[in-house]
């Protein structure tokens, strides 16, 4: 099969179009036909050597995927061959997504979504389980809460607007000018231009605040927060300092690990087939051309970059 392979960490050349042998199953396992592979911020800093989480080269990155069951490992109840799924296999460890061929555990798989293609079915995973775990079962919104979201036009960002939407929340959004409309169009209830405005003057009386930036922009998004309001952040997982700012202003930090979740997949395909969440896919390149969608992988994509491998 074909898999974009690197053998060295570095720049978004490192990445090669070659052919390797495709996976077998394992007992509890499912081989899928890889129609449709999502790209993750994660993946470039992997790539690169700044977060050796797969330890040194050789490997195939990625994780979301999006295709058909082309085999079942006797054992396996939840799938047949030719039912289509999606899903993020295997994160944090190596899910090999970037390939023609994938196999995974099926209780890390959920159908796809009816009402989309695998393109932007392959888009939905990290960043949608990303959103779904830190809105529901972390900070457990709810009907009537503010909840303040920056970045909104991004991978999480823009599915994190329609998944508080429908637990019945007021959705604050911070976003440069060129996704206003964009934002406004997934559900936002009011949309920050955080390039012209002071997001800590404009926004107030939040119960939650989704952070994907951090820094400067963590440290003042306590500002916003009411008493007992909680601070979701991307990335600052362990981050003492914060979480102990946050506390002594009777306040709650917390950092967002997500992991694979079929029951979170299958809540989000719900709610993509009725409309209430919508991905968003700025761009799709052919497997051989990975090394391109990694340029755009630097944080100001609107929505998701994909890969197709059929």
């Amino acid at each position: 099969m074909r898999a974009v392979v690197q053998h060295r960490f570095g720049a978004p050349e490192v990445l090669e179009l070659t052919e390797v042998d495709p996976p077998r199953p394992l007992p509890t396992e499912v081989l899928v036909e890889v129609h449709a592979v999502g790209l993750n911020p994660v993946e470039a800093v992997v790539r690169a050597g700044h977060f050796p989480l797969l330890g040194p080269p050789p490997f195939i990155l990625g994780w979301d995927i999006s295709g058909v069951v082309v085999e079942v490992v006797p054992g396996v109840h939840r799938f047949r061959v030719g039912d289509e799924v999606y899903g993020m296999p295997f994160f944090p460890r190596a899910g090999n997504a970037y390939a023609e061929y994938v196999a995974a555990p099926s209780r890390q798989l959920a159908r796809k979504p009816r009402s989309i293609d695998h393109v932007h079915a392959a888009g939905v995973p990290l960043a949608g389980l990303t959103a779904w775990q830190g809105l529901v079962d972390v900070a457990g919104v709810g009907e009537g809460h503010r909840v303040l979201i920056h970045g909104a036009g991004g991978g999480v960002g823009h599915l994190a607007v329609g998944i508080a939407k429908s637990l019945g929340a007021h959705v604050i959004a911070t976003a440069g000018p060129g996704k206003h409309d964009f934002v406004r169009g997934l559900g936002a209830d009011e949309v920050i231009d955080h390039y012209a405005v002071d997001f800590t003057t404009a926004a107030g009386d939040v119960d939650v605040v989704i952070d994907p930036i951090g820094g400067d922009v963590g440290d003042r998004s306590l500002d916003v927060l009411r008493p007992g309001g909680l601070l979701l952040s991307l990335v600052g997982r362990g981050d003492r300092r914060m979480t102990d700012l946050a506390a002594a202003r009777g306040l709650r930090f917390e950092g967002i690990s997500v992991e694979p979740d079929h029951h979170g997949l299958e809540r989000l395909a719900a709610l993509i087939d009725r409309g209430a969440v919508r991905p968003h896919v700025s761009r799709a390149f052919p497997l051989a051309e990975a090394h391109r969608a990694h340029e755009l992988l630097d944080g100001t994509t609107q929505g998701k970059i994909v890969l197709t491998a059929r």
